[in-house]
């Protein structure tokens, strides 16, 4: 007698994502994406409040390193609020 195979003993299937230039591709779209909204910025006038908003890209950069230091402060919180492996016990 033969029992049917489980799911795990049979190789998962390729995803689209698992080749690399798929994801190649991806990545490069979105570089060309955001560049070609870097560089929008150049074509419309701006009514601003504060004269620093007008420099060119401004809001680009400043969303940039908004989010960089985002990833900084969470790497650094995590140390604080990290628990140990079994906290909520077996």
């Amino acid at each position: 007698m033969t029992f049917p195979t489980s799911p795990t003993d049979q190789p998962e299937p390729k995803r689209w994502l698992d080749d690399s230039r798929n994801v190649d591709k991806i990545f490069y779209s979105l570089a060309l994406v955001c560049t070609g909204l870097f560089l929008a910025d150049l074509l419309y006038h701006k009514h601003t409040y504060f004269a620093f908003e007008n420099w060119f890209g401004f809001f680009a950069w400043y969303g940039f390193l908004c989010c960089v230091a985002l990833v900084l402060l969470a790497k650094q919180m995590r140390k604080w609020v990290k628990r140990d492996e079994d906290y909520y016990g077996d």
